[in-house]
């Protein structure tokens, strides 16, 4: 039985945190939702700026992840699990970036630099530069965003938790993680770029708006996963493993 409950841990553990560096890393990408999808811009008119779309960072499609495998290892290892693997993964990505940095000050070889490529010449030591080299105060603003959000989505969930019981995960789930996102999109913006970058506030506070809508509709549309996981989990757990760790967690 303990072999089991450690071998769940060690996996939803290797996945949260895969999927925290992964989303930090991808993140530096901005797309098009809309035109992902095939639509037209919204143009959403928000604190008076005009024109606001759903130009987001690619590291919006691992967050929901994230904060799901957040949500499922709070069930079954309660509150020090989560805070064990949240601090772990941020020391991690502040690892990663550690040597991202390091790696680009080393001198490229000669050869490697430009490379032909079927759309012209690409400076490979530049386009490395940009892509890894991302400023410090959107990697201190992500890390703290990262804690904070893990840290209340925790709080929150199991002030849920101890009003419902072990009914109704989906509101203690979605719910804290509806709670958590929100903080977690202002609070980014606000350090990386109104502290970092002297963006005007209602600006930050526009993107904010229109990052935290997307969170919100991926947050109740992935809904369904957590109980898809969840029923997996218990079976391979059995009733007998499965009720004694949610018990446990509930006190951790």
């Amino acid at each position: 039985m303990q072999d089991k409950s450690n071998r769940l841990f060690y996996i939803l553990g290797a996945f949260f945190i895969a999927n925290a560096i992964l989303a930090e890393f991808i993140g530096v990408k901005i797309f098009s939702l809309e035109k992902t999808l095939g639509l037209e811009p919204l143009n959403l008119t928000l604190f008076g700026y005009e024109n606001l779309s759903f130009n987001l960072t690619a590291g919006v499609l691992l967050w929901p992840i994230v904060f799901i495998m957040t949500d499922i290892i709070n069930e079954y290892f309660g509150r020090k699990g989560v805070r064990f693997l949240s601090f772990t993964a941020a020391g991690l990505i502040a690892y990663a970036y550690a040597m991202v940095y390091f790696s680009i000050s080393l001198i490229p070889a000669d050869f490697w630099i430009i490379r032909d490529t079927p759309a012209g010449e690409l400076n490979m030591q530049l386009a490395f530069n940009t892509i890894f080299g991302q400023g410090l105060w959107i990697i201190v603003g992500s890390l703290v965003a990262f804690l904070i959000g893990q840290l209340v989505d925790v709080t929150v969930f199991h002030y849920f938790k101890s009003i419902t019981g072990s009914s109704k995960i989906w509101l203690r789930a979605t719910g804290s993680t509806l709670v958590s996102q929100f903080i977690d999109s202002f609070v980014v913006l606000f350090i990386a770029f109104y502290i970092g970058a002297g963006w005007d506030l209602k600006l930050v506070l526009a993107i904010g708006v229109v990052n935290y809508i997307y969170k919100f509709f991926i947050a109740v549309f992935l809904t369904p996963l957590l109980y898809v996981i969840h029923f997996v989990i218990d079976k391979y757990l059995g009733k007998e493993l499965s009720d004694k760790l949610q018990s446990e967690a509930a006190m951790k």
